[in-house]
């Protein structure tokens, strides 16, 4: 068995594990393995706590967060597809970017400031991979622009990214608004994906500037070599963030 094929089986086997985990635990995904081996690390949830779930779909994560939260805490998840209920937990349908859904998110908070955002959201994607990072990043962005304001002080912010081009300058953008900022690979992730989740400790809302973290961030990828090139001839169009369906895996 040559090394390429003894890494890809071994990384089956690893999946293949974490997805009988999650079934015999009564999880939807291997993806909760996930948010569990970050909240063992961190303890970013803790019981009476109010956490949004970006991305929900397919359950996996809001499972988690409500058995950390208990039955004093709160659990308010939002996904473009539908997702099974989840007991203890408010799933909603709609885009995160969209204001329309954003003002039923705060509604649904009711005035309570969230102490923990966990997103595990991506974008459709369309196999062109630097369009594909670029339109990720942004939708980070975007998220962190919605949810800060929400976010107590002392909060904490998880989001997954994809290594590539403008992560280096996203936690740039980040960094001002919290006390540490790091990168962390749980192991219930894809050994051969570039996946690796943000982990934001700490918000200090008093320490950062007003502009927005899209606008930090864009203006720091423009900097970039080539970032800022504009090609002539070229027709804008409209696009619409998508949230790439999650498999129950």
């Amino acid at each position: 068995m040559g090394n390429a094929m003894a890494d890809h089986w071994i990384e089956n086997h690893k999946r293949d594990s974490w997805r009988r985990q999650a079934k015999a635990s009564g999880y939807r995904a291997r993806s909760a393995f996930k948010l569990k081996q970050i909240q063992a690390k961190f303890e970013l949830m803790r019981q009476g706590d109010v956490v949004l779930d970006v991305g929900c779909h397919p359950g996996g994560w809001a499972q988690v967060a409500v058995e950390e939260v208990g039955d004093t805490g709160t659990v308010i998840g939002i996904d473009l597809e539908p997702c099974q209920p989840v007991d203890g937990a408010q799933l909603m349908v709609g885009d995160i970017t969209d204001p329309l859904t954003q003002e039923r998110i705060v509604k649904e908070l009711e005035q309570r400031q969230v102490n923990a955002v966990v997103s595990d959201i991506s974008p459709d994607i369309t196999g062109k991979w630097d369009v594909d990072q670029a339109v990720a990043m942004t939708l980070v962005a975007k998220v962190f622009d919605f949810a800060l304001p929400l976010l107590c002080s002392g909060g904490w912010f998880v989001t997954k990214l994809f290594q590539g081009v403008g992560v280096e300058e996203l936690i740039e953008a980040v960094k001002p608004h919290f006390s540490q900022v790091r990168r962390f690979s749980p192991e219930a992730s894809r050994n051969s994906s570039s996946e690796v989740y943000l982990i934001c400790r700490n918000h200090t809302p008093w320490k950062a500037k007003s502009i927005s973290i899209l606008d930090r961030y864009e203006n720091a990828v423009n900097k970039i070599p080539g970032g800022d090139e504009t090609v002539e001839e070229v027709e804008a169009t409209p696009t619409n963030f998508r949230v790439r369906r999650k498999k129950a895996d």
